[in-house]
């Protein structure tokens, strides 16, 4: 994911800025509690411990942002400088205490994740999705106010419609994005997550996999294949898979040839067609 967000915090919410004017306040660590529409699933032990030893050597730089809720205190912004000031067993957080909405909590949490750039390809799709229902935007708006481009967007929210278990195993880095776009074009959907089992055990290749996919799809056994596409054409509906997020053929004969691009719902026809104008 490129690094931040292409037009900040304003862009989404224009009334709403972290106001570096406001009053910082010390609070207790034993204050605190995280934030319940955290849409971040892991936490890099690794990288905590790098940020406490930061933290250790040139202390808290930026303030974390918090509600106030009851005796307590909810993050908002910075739960990763939370937990690296607990490995250093702080016994307090520099913070700023705004007055929010669960909407603006959830929507706030959601953007300071997207900004740093070692959320998961599901957790990015979970937070797009997410701020689309939040704010009732369409894949293009939101697109728009991120500073990213619709087609990243859409293969992105595709992901989402993997069984629990394949996306479990590219939150887990054992797939990856491109891997979970291919399985999304076979056709026989109940041997997916075979198929992702048997892709995780053999090591193969996004290439490799969609070869096998395309097989699978025109129920043609692997010794009967003698024919291979030129690499001209596979590379050329490697680009047309990642421009529209979705399973595409090029079929050639001498003179002519076709090609197909595959889509699995009304809604995901009219995307199609919204990159084709």
């Amino acid at each position: 994911m490129a690094k931040g967000l292409g037009k900040g915090l304003n862009a989404l919410f224009p009334g709403e800025p972290l106001d570096k004017t406001e009053k910082v306040e010390m609070l207790q660590l034993n204050q605190l509690r995280v934030n319940p529409y955290q849409p971040r699933k892991l936490f890099d032990e690794e990288a905590l411990q790098e940020l406490a030893e930061s933290i250790k050597e040139h202390g808290i730089l930026q303030p974390i942002v918090v509600r106030e809720s009851g005796e307590q205190f909810e993050i908002v912004v910075g739960e990763r400088r939370y937990r690296a000031a607990q490995l250093l067993k702080l016994k307090e957080l520099p913070a700023i205490v705004k007055q929010l909405t669960d909407q603006q909590m959830m929507e706030l949490a959601i953007l300071e994740n997207l900004q740093r750039e070692d959320l998961t390809p599901i957790e990015e799709a979970e937070a797009y999705h997410k701020l689309m229902d939040a704010l009732n935007l369409t894949q293009e708006q939101l697109a728009f106010r991120l500073g990213k481009s619709r087609p990243h967007i859409a293969n992105h929210l595709r992901l989402l419609a993997l069984p629990e278990a394949i996306r479990t195993l590219i939150s887990e880095k054992k797939l990856t994005m491109g891997h979970g776009r291919a399985l999304l074009g076979l056709k026989k959907k109940k041997m997916m997550d075979e198929l992702a089992e048997k892709t995780v055990r053999e090591g193969l290749n996004v290439r490799q996999l969609e070869s096998l996919i395309q097989r699978l799809n025109e129920n043609v056994p692997r010794e009967t294949i003698t024919a291979k596409k030129d690499i001209f054409v596979q590379e050329k509906e490697s680009e047309l898979r990642d421009y529209f997020g979705t399973s595409v053929q090029i079929k050639k004969t001498k003179n002519k040839g076709k090609i197909e691009i595959e889509f699995f719902s009304e809604e995901d026809l009219e995307r199609i067609l919204d990159l084709l104008n």
